[in-house]
């Protein structure tokens, strides 16, 4: 058995958004050991610019490296589509990233059209541009910057009056246009799902990436020969350079789980 079966899944993102990917693992992968980073003193990644992304996705890696990590998981849309070739063209490590689930939804659409809810980062990034023009040219992309959704969900106003309000005003646009999918793109969106179909109904299919990526995770594992078996790990770490609280709420249902804070 390789040795390195044992070291930990890496995952980072720029808050507490990347848990959503770090459940569908968890859930799929429930032997693997896990390290978690909430870069949240810098979020949202989505507003900064691309050498910015690029800067810190490289020091969250590094951080991950030194700590073992066997494979790493970009739980960032914005962070994947705009550092994600340079982390693979410089460290050894297999990476896994998230794109925009825009794809299927293409794929799932009855009216040729639909919505993407996203960071401006990931929007305007030259991976998503790339993604979208190789689309049938019939479909149409309804596109919604999500402003101000991540620093809401980061300080704990989950579901808060004024989330609603927010969610109300960029929803608008998909309901307007008639369209039949909205992908979630960034990794904090999943937790508004609720609050989400509750404003534009269930005749609209909400996709995200969470689940593929846990299957493309598994798949790379297997392929490297790092997959580890056996009974549920106990060793799923969770880092914060900020306060732990939100971190800790989206966690609470999970006892073997453990949350510091980090000065990094």
């Amino acid at each position: 058995m390789n040795s390195s079966t044992t070291h930990p899944i890496g995952i980072f993102d720029s808050g507490i958004g990347g848990t959503s990917i770090w459940k569908e693992i968890h859930a799929l992968l429930p032997a693997e050991n896990t390290l978690y980073l909430s870069d949240s003193k810098h979020a949202p990644y989505g507003e900064k610019s691309k050498d910015e992304i690029i800067e810190l996705s490289i020091k969250n890696t590094e951080f991950l490296l030194e700590q073992n990590c066997k494979l790493i998981v970009v739980a960032c849309n914005t962070a994947t589509t705009n550092a994600i070739n340079i982390l693979r063209n410089t460290y050894a490590v297999p990476f896994i990233g998230i794109e925009p689930a825009i794809k299927p939804a293409a794929l799932k659409t009855s009216t040729n059209t639909i919505g993407i809810l996203a960071t401006k980062g990931t929007l305007n990034s030259a991976l998503f541009e790339k993604t979208s023009n190789n689309l049938d040219y019939k479909i149409n992309i309804i596109e919604q910057v999500g402003e101000g959704l991540v620093e809401l969900i980061e300080n704990g106003k989950l579901h808060s009056k004024e989330m609603t309000a927010l969610l109300e005003k960029h929803l608008s646009i998909f309901l307007k246009n008639n369209i039949d999918c909205l992908v979630l793109g960034c990794t904090h969106y999943p937790y508004l799902i609720p609050q989400i179909k509750k404003i534009i109904g269930s005749q609209i299919t909400i996709i995200d990436s969470g689940e593929a990526v846990a299957r493309q995770t598994k798949k790379v594992l297997e392929k490297n020969q790092l997959i580890r078996l056996g009974a549920p790990s106990k060793n799923c770490q969770f880092y914060s350079n900020k306060k732990i609280d939100s971190l800790s709420e989206v966690l609470r249902a999970y006892k073997n789980v453990s949350i510091e804070k980090l000065a990094f």
